[in-house]
């Protein structure tokens, strides 16, 4: 049972990772949607009082990967033939061939462009999984990577004062977020969709997540860690 509710934890830290992943990857293809290809849009209009509010979630989503990964990186899962990254790598260059051969999208703006397709959503879904594994492990991948994840891991703790400050505004901001989004779904019918359900959803775990690291001080734990 102990082994068990190990892998549980992994499996755990592993799908916050992936969230943030998943919040920032949705973020940046409603940003490129109104800064480059429909100028005049104003995403989810008048119920979200501006688009630029995705920027937060940016951040609120950048700041929990390292306690969602740190949560994982205290366990010890042992390892089936590889490091977790070596299949990181190998997810990312099936991902990369598949999106090449198999989608109408260059691999360079697959999260950019406004489609919703099966086949480009599967695209997707294996290039952050393959992230999720390759920044879950990557201190792993060599000496000198470790050696430069702990020097920015030490620099950043300098100011958890400041990243604390950031995470409180920027989750209390992404719960905005997610409250304006489902009332415009509920409001326009046409905006429920599977991709915006994906969005509050993301969002959602996002900003309670870091609610929770907050609570629980984890930046003050990493840095006495540290």
């Amino acid at each position: 049972m102990e082994r068990v509710w190990i892998l549980c934890k992994k499996t755990f830290s592993l799908t916050l990772v992936f969230n943030a992943l998943l919040t920032i990857a949705c973020s940046v293809g409603i940003l490129a949607g109104f800064y480059w290809y429909y100028p005049e849009w104003k995403p989810f209009s008048p119920y979200l009082f501006s688009g630029n509010v995705f920027w937060v979630a940016i951040i609120a989503a950048a700041i929990n990967v390292f306690p969602s990964a740190l949560v994982g990186r205290k366990l010890h899962t042992g390892r089936f033939l590889f490091h977790h990254y070596f299949y990181g790598f190998l997810v990312l260059a099936f991902a990369a061939v598949y999106i090449v051969a198999f989608t109408p999208v260059s691999l360079s703006t697959i999260f950019l462009v406004n489609n919703t397709s099966v086949a480009v959503n599967a695209g997707r879904f294996l290039l952050l999984g393959g992230f999720t594994l390759l920044l879950d492990d990557l201190p792993d991948v060599s000496k000198r990577v470790e050696i430069g994840l702990n020097w920015l891991k030490a620099k950043i703790l300098r100011g958890k004062k400041v990243i604390v400050t950031a995470q409180v505004l920027s989750s209390a901001i992404s719960l905005y977020l997610f409250g304006a989004l489902c009332f415009a779904m509920l409001q326009v019918p046409e905006w429920m969709t599977l991709a915006n359900l994906i969005l509050v959803s993301s969002v959602f775990v996002t900003a309670v997540t870091s609610i929770i690291f907050v609570k629980n001080r984890v930046w003050h734990s990493a840095a006495t860690d540290n």
